[in-house]
C-alpha cells in the first residue's frame, strides 16, 4: 500500500511538472483526515495552463491502476479538484491559491518531500 501511496503522489507530481505547474507542494494528512491521505497543490499562471496540468495528471491517472473518483472545477479552470482516494489534487491559478491559502488552513500538517524531474 505504501508503495502504490508514493508511487501516486509521485505520478501526480511529475505530470504536474512536467506541464509546468509551480509551488508544487505535498501535505500529509493521514493524522488529521478520514477523507484522503494527502493533498497535492500546485499553482499554474493561466486557466489554460490549470486545464493542460490537469489533463496531464489525468492522462497518467487513466494509464496506471489508480483510479479517479471524481473531478471538479475543469470548466472554469481557476481551481480543479481531482479526487484520486487516497490523493486529492488541487491545481490553482495563481491568484485562487492565494486567495483560498489552503497551506494556512492546513499549516498544522507535514509537508512531503517528493522530487519531481
Amino acid at each position: 500500500m505504501i508503495d502504490t501511496l508514493n508511487n501516486l503522489k509521485q505520478l501526480v507530481v511529475q505530470a504536474a511538472a512536467e506541464k509546468k505547474a509551480f509551488d508544487i507542494l505535498v501535505m500529509d494528512l493521514r493524522e488529521r483526515s478520514d477523507l484522503t491521505d494527502f493533498f497535492v497543490i500546485c499553482s499554474a499562471t493561466s486557466r489554460m495552463q490549470v486545464q493542460a496540468i490537469t489533463d496531464s495528471i489525468l492522462d497518467q491517472v487513466y494509464e496506471s491502476p489508480h483510479k479517479l473518483s471524481s473531478r471538479e472545477g475543469y470548466t472554469s479552470g481557476n481551481w480543479v479538484v481531482l479526487d484520486l482516494i487516497d490523493v486529492v489534487v488541487h491545481i490553482f491559478h495563481k491568484d485562487i491559491r492565494a486567495q483560498y491559502d489552503l497551506e494556512r488552513l492546513w499549516g498544522d500538517v507535514p509537508l512531503v518531500e517528493v522530487p519531481h524531474r
